[in-house]
């Protein structure tokens, strides 16, 4: 109300601040004079062996890389169900019906030894090589809870929390425009090439015990078209172009992939956990 009275009817008796945000995690709204916050400060998780995330840089040397088919006849759905049309909880979803995919490689953090807030947009930075000559890749970050966590009260749904996987964010990139949104470039079969993007702000609260989760994936459908996963018009494509494809991520040495965010408080994580 008071932004409608001061741009709509003149009121100059004007207090909100220049970002007045909703925190997840915490279900708090937040103020600040600045955003993202000018408390934060970057940090970066990084892809390590055996499916972890960690702040220490991986020592693997750089052709360390996870392996997946994506197959364009059976893509990766967003909802662990079937439904007619878009539904309202799909945000809200478990998504570890995702994880247990092998189409999906996952990376988790150890429990959180305390609260981690992040702020602001996110940076993917992927290395990656395909067998095909075009590629999709969706990175999505979810919040791990504890095993035992509480299930809310009254519970009418039957809602289970303990080991939910709360999606955070999650934000696809078409391979062919990883250089450029006007000069799209098809993929050279196995040459490795970097894609980054960045995915919309958060502002979101990992709780003590939980875990930083990323999820990389090659089809997120139907939130994204299906990538034929050949560099042809997507609008245009025939069933002989929809081709299953080898996808590969790498986590070592310069060809370390990795998100990058700010954080508002203590990191969470030590060096090395």
């Amino acid at each position: 109300m008071p932004f409608f009275r001061h741009f709509l009817k003149g009121d100059t008796n004007w207090a909100l601040p220049e970002a007045f945000v909703f925190e997840t995690g915490t279900h708090q709204w937040r103020r600040f004079d600045q955003w993202p916050p000018r408390s934060s400060t970057a940090a970066t998780l990084f892809f390590r062996a055996a499916g972890r995330l960690d702040y220490e840089p991986p020592g693997e040397g750089e052709d360390a890389f996870d392996e997946y088919v994506s197959d364009p006849a059976k893509p990766v759905p967003y909802i662990p169900n079937i439904a007619n049309g878009m539904t309202r909880e799909y945000m809200t979803d478990d998504q570890r019906f995702a994880a247990s995919r092998p189409d999906v490689l996952v990376y988790a953090s150890a429990p959180l030894e305390e609260d981690l807030t992040i702020v602001g947009p996110i940076t993917v930075t992927l290395h990656v090589s395909t067998s095909g000559t075009d590629a999709d890749w969706v990175v999505k970050l979810i919040d791990v809870y504890e095993p035992a966590y509480p299930d809310p009260e009254p519970n009418p749904a039957g809602v289970r929390l303990g080991g939910y996987h709360q999606l955070v964010r999650g934000e696809p990139m078409r391979g062919r425009f990883r250089n450029s949104f006007e000069l799209p470039e098809p993929f050279v079969p196995g040459r490795v090439e970097r894609v980054a993007w960045e995915m919309p702000d958060v502002c979101h609260t990992f709780r003590r015990g939980h875990r930083v989760m990323v999820h990389v994936q090659s089809s997120w459908f139907p939130l994204v078209d299906r990538n034929p996963q050949t560099f042809v018009d997507a609008w245009q494509a025939r069933p002989e172009h929809f081709q299953r494809a080898s996808q590969r991520v790498y986590r070592g040495g310069l060809r370390a992939s990795a998100i990058t965010f700010a954080v508002l408080r203590a990191t969470g994580l030590k060096p090395g956990s």
